[in-house]
């Protein structure tokens, strides 16, 4: 069992930076690097979007190109996840959500509760 819980969200100009935080507790058999991580927002009347990508088996790391260049994913240990947003656009306005899946499935199981960014 994975819990996920984001913080760091808040209103910022256009322009600005804000780094999310997600605080992972487990409670599993498998390792930490069993886990691929992400990054997920979603804007009121829009689709649910996949914002950064980690894999920390490999090292690998995605980005859209909405958000490349000016996001960046990381990891600090095995219960911290974070996502450094910088140059925000208004549309980068949204709940954003950490989560996490066993690696060899397709779907991200674990989520977070979200917290709010707002660019103006």
């Amino acid at each position: 069992h994975v819990q996920l819980v984001e913080s760091g969200g808040g209103s910022v100009q256009a322009g600005g930076s804000l780094r999310l935080s997600c605080a992972a507790s487990v409670a599993s058999e498998y390792d930490d690097s069993d886990y691929c991580l992400g990054w997920f927002r979603q804007a009121p009347g829009k689709e649910r979007e996949r914002v950064a990508g980690l894999w920390p088996g490999n090292g690998g790391i995605y980005y859209p190109d909405t958000v490349k260049g000016r996001f960046t994913i990381s990891k600090a240990n095995a219960e911290t996840l974070y996502l450094q947003m910088n140059i925000l656009k208004p549309e980068d306005t949204g709940m954003y959500y950490c989560a996490a899946r066993l690696c060899w499935r397709s779907d991200f199981t674990y989520w977070g509760q979200g917290t709010q960014v707002t660019v103006s």
